[in-house]
């Protein structure tokens, strides 16, 4: 096959298809070692220079040789003149660069379904129909049962069809339910906007950490995972002033659900064309079990089970944190919307933060001495949750609650950070988002009774240091089971890229 070598800057080819009448042949390229139309060489070069920009992001070129015949490597006008070599990216780059591009997206997933929690005086006062905390805290459990039952499936579409279309499909559909919930006139509206809104959101978490998982092998993956949730985090802050923004005549909660879901619109198309897609080998898909098998290979892994559990005693806890502490605070200090909402998100998802900090660099380091360096960061992060919710529950002043949040904060990183590495070493590459939706099934279904009993709790005036001290003994409890799991050490981290 005729090659065409490089020069001072590479040679271009011309596509003359697009002045075939009705494209009767399938492609032909002619080799221009001369200009034929003016200023062509002078565009191409600035064509090159764009690409190279842009290689960061995507397909970088270089000067050098490209069979006569190849297809173009970019779609559109700008085929006719391209430069000839994929440059290769450093892996290592490229699993950066999946972890910043998924960053907003992380944002956006948990803002849009943590504000409403926030909201709860202004929602309940525009939309009478909802009455009662109990039908508040079934529609935040509608959310949740829907969001659990669809992760497996969310799991296993990721892993069958593709990480990446996954995310980008997930992150449209619950942009535009965002956008809708901001419309809606009734109760019944508003569960079924949560309803479709925990159905396009089951999708994105077990894809997204898989995708991550995939690309980053070893010694950063807790660390990469810590980032993607500190992202989550941050979306948790920005939705704690959605009490002001609700507040605000000229934006109110309905223009704030609209902005959301505009902006998670707009950013899906940059990301379509910028994520890369791991592209599994074909030893890998021949070795790819059917559906049905993985489901199995996973309820028989004791290790796995173990890990659920793990995930989801801690997470009750933490739901009720997410969705009623705006709301506890405010009724038991007597503070503002506003500020209770500020008070019960900002402060212990900073801590939250500086846990994913923690546990990532920890859980990486520890790793290098032992298998279990992942396990043990994540029960020291369990350790401190104990602490934390005695402490909540019984804190006399606004001062002393806040400071108890930041330690539970704190604990929760570490903890979340370290769960997807664990599942990492026990799970093979192939079934991991649909182990992961699996976890996300057991522990949201769970959280989202907790959330339905917390409102009943609520309108019966139960006491919150009892309820807060049950969620304590769970803590104690879930120390045990993670260091009862066994990592695999016949599971190798997948290649990288």
């Amino acid at each position: 096959m005729t090659e065409v070598s490089s020069h001072k800057f590479p040679r271009y080819r011309f596509s003359t298809r697009l002045f075939e009448p009705g494209h009767r042949k399938q492609h032909q390229d002619q080799i221009l070692d001369k200009p034929t139309i003016p200023g062509q060489r002078f565009f191409a070069w600035w064509v090159w220079q764009l690409d190279l920009i842009l290689g960061g992001f995507r397909k970088r070129m270089r000067p050098g040789s490209i069979p006569v015949g190849s297809q173009p490597l970019i779609p559109g006008p700008l085929t006719m003149i391209l430069p000839y070599k994929p440059l290769s990216r450093s892996p290592m780059a490229t699993a950066w660069m999946v972890v910043v591009l998924l960053m907003p997206v992380a944002l956006l997933n948990y803002l849009d379904r943590q504000m409403l929690a926030t909201m709860k005086s202004s929602v309940m006062a525009d939309i009478p129909s909802i009455e009662t905390s109990a039908n508040w805290g079934f529609m935040l459990g509608q959310f949740k049962w829907v969001y659990a039952f669809l992760s497996p499936v969310g799991g296993l579409v990721a892993d069958r069809l593709g990480r990446k279309l996954t995310i980008c499909s997930s992150l449209f559909a619950w942009s535009v339910i965002t956008w809708w919930t901001g419309h809606v006139e009734t109760y019944s509206q508003l569960l079924w906007a949560r309803s479709f809104m925990g159905i396009s959101e089951a999708f994105y978490i077990p894809a997204a950490l898989a995708l991550i998982a995939d690309f980053h092998t070893g010694s950063t993956r807790s660390r990469a995972i810590g980032m993607h949730q500190m992202a989550i985090y941050l979306g948790q802050i920005v939705g704690g002033f959605g009490g002001y923004a609700a507040d605000d005549p000229n934006l109110g909660w309905r223009g704030t659900f609209a902005v959301c879901g505009i902006a998670g619109i707009v950013y899906t198309f940059p990301l379509a064309f910028l994520l890369p897609q791991r592209m599994a080998s074909a030893e890998a898909r021949q070795e790819t079990k059917p559906p049905k098998s993985s489901w199995i290979n996973l309820i028989a892994n004791y290790s796995f089970l173990l890990l659920v559990l793990y995930f989801t005693l801690p997470a009750l806890s933490a739901w009720i944190v997410r969705d009623w502490m705006p709301t506890i605070l405010k009724d038991k200090f007597q503070i503002g919307q506003g500020m209770a909402g500020v008070s019960a998100t900002l402060y212990w998802q900073i801590g939250a933060i500086v846990g994913a900090l923690i546990g990532g660099f920890a859980a990486d380091r520890l790793m290098r001495g032992t298998i279990r360096g992942r396990i043990y960061a994540s029960a020291f992060g369990m350790v401190l949750l104990i602490p934390a919710l005695f402490g909540v529950g019984n804190a006399p002043t606004l001062v002393i609650a806040v400071l108890f949040l930041v330690l539970f904060g704190l604990g929760w990183g570490i903890f979340d950070t370290n769960n997807m590495p664990i599942l990492c070493q026990i799970v093979p590459s192939e079934s991991r988002a649909t182990g992961y939706g699996i976890m996300n099934l057991v522990s949201i279904s769970c959280g989202a009774i907790a959330d339905w009993t917390f409102g009943i709790l609520k309108d019966h005036e139960w006491p919150l240091n009892n309820i807060f001290a049950v969620y304590a003994a769970f803590a104690a409890i879930s120390v045990v089971l993670v260091l009862l799991i066994r990592p695999n050490p016949a599971i190798k981290d997948s290649p990288g890229l």
